[in-house]
């Protein structure tokens, strides 16, 4: 993705690679249709447009264009039988009526690569939808950038945890002012090339507006959504948290049924994300309570009012964010991580919490453990631990990051890790 040369968490950068590029080019190469969806304002037109021109030969036609939207309504079948070759159609959620014709054009020819779609809805929310592709299609997501994208690396720290040997972990150089810098810009490209406070202030205000006001109402066809920023900033306010309708019911005035679809819509356009709870009872993860995050940082601090100073001197929500930046940053990684594992939070009937679950597919387990202060205490370790006695032989080792400088062992396959390792020392893009 381009970005103009300006510095960007001290540093300067001329071109930032999405490192899911080579996952997105991998799925055109044998799957019909790719579908690249993620919040607005992530860079998936400006990914797709550059493919379109180079790696992935196809024409490029956007939904934002008054007159293709209106074409595409008119007549979507005929609209893509005038399209030879592959195409790039942006922003699709606009025109639901183009799945079905899509599906039909997939059925007749099945080559690979004929359609990338890009979407600011995530349409597993949208049965409609899904269920018009279903088995057509390869859905993979963009978030806003990775800590190693904007550095230019690759990280690989899902794959090197779940590695059989264990994995050499190095002294990190102190970032106490830079991990707070990193939490209140975010990973939105236009957000964090603002240097300036107010000017990044401004550009989250104008974010949400437009995301209320164009894609909440696109897919949902709902008027009366004044309510939906104050409940933004309740749900930053309880990033972290196990999700309780009743108490949030509660506090925004809204009925549970209006607020739980209000909630999917938030999900819908990748806002807000739930972290499902893990359990070794497959049948069980379904009905436990998920923890609520935002899908940016830097949204949920601006939601809370939060600079840097703010965020470094009032202690109550520096823990949530941190857990929050790290969750999302893991979850931005398993998108290209060779393991590709899933990711849980894990809380036993007593209140013993462990902060994220990662789960391959072999079943093993690798606990992570999330604190945001700068030094240990022997409390800090006994989660991991007895999430290890507990499940035996699945698992497979116990991280715990923290905003220290030195890599601690503590055990049989434990280890503090300052929080940079999870993108430090990653491959460096080309």
């Amino acid at each position: 993705m381009m970005v103009e040369n300006q510095p960007i968490n001290g540093y300067n950068t001329f071109m930032i690679k999405r490192n899911i590029t080579d996952n997105l080019l991998e799925a055109l190469s044998d799957s019909p249709v790719v579908l690249l969806n993620g919040a607005r304002q992530t860079g998936k037109s400006t990914l797709a447009k550059w493919l379109s021109t180079g790696l992935h030969n196809a024409r490029y036609l956007t939904m934002d264009n008054a007159t293709v939207l209106a074409a595409a309504q008119l007549d979507p079948e005929g609209f893509l039988a005038g399209i030879q070759g592959n195409v790039v159609l942006d922003e699709i959620q606009r025109i639901p009526e183009l799945f079905r014709a899509i599906k039909f054009e997939v059925d007749r020819n099945r080559r690979p690569g004929r359609f990338l779609l890009t979407g600011s809805a995530n349409i597993l929310f949208l049965p409609r939808l899904s269920e018009s592709l279903a088995g057509r299609v390869e859905i993979l997501t963009l978030w806003p950038f990775s800590q190693g994208e904007i550095q230019g690396v690759k990280e690989n720290f899902m794959d090197k945890v779940f590695a059989k040997n264990t994995p050499s972990f190095i002294q990190i150089k102190s970032d106490k002012t830079g991990i707070i810098n990193r939490i209140v810009s975010g990973g939105y490209p236009e957000a964090i090339k603002r240097s300036a406070p107010a000017r990044r202030k401004a550009w989250f205000g104008s974010y949400i507006t437009t995301i209320l006001q164009r894609d909440v109402r696109d897919i949902s066809n709902i008027e009366g959504l004044t309510a939906m920023p104050r409940l933004l900033s309740l749900l930053a306010a309880r990033t972290s948290s196990l999700l309780n309708f009743a108490e949030l019911s509660r506090s925004s005035g809204l009925p549970q049924t209006t607020l739980k679809r209000y909630m999917t819509l938030l999900e819908t356009t990748f806002l807000i994300t739930l972290l499902p709870a893990w359990s070794g009872n497959l049948g069980k993860r379904i009905v436990k309570v998920p923890k609520l995050f935002l899908t940016d940082t830097g949204l949920a601090s601006y939601l809370l009012g939060l600079n840097e100073q703010r965020l470094s001197s009032e202690g109550q929500f520096i823990g949530p964010l941190f857990e929050n930046f790290v969750i999302m940053e893991l979850i931005k990684q398993s998108a290209w991580s060779k393991t590709q594992p899933q990711l849980f939070h894990f809380r036993t009937q007593t209140g013993l919490e462990v902060d994220i679950v990662l789960e391959d597919s072999e079943g093993k387990i690798v606990g992570i453990e999330v604190k945001a202060s700068t030094s240990l205490n022997v409390k800090d370790y006994y989660p991991l631990r007895i999430l290890s006695e507990s499940i035996g032989k699945k698992f497979h080792r116990g991280i715990l990051l923290y905003r220290g400088t030195e890599p601690v062992p503590f055990g049989h396959n434990l280890f503090a890790l300052p929080v940079q390792t999870i993108w430090e020392n990653g491959i460096k893009n080309k």
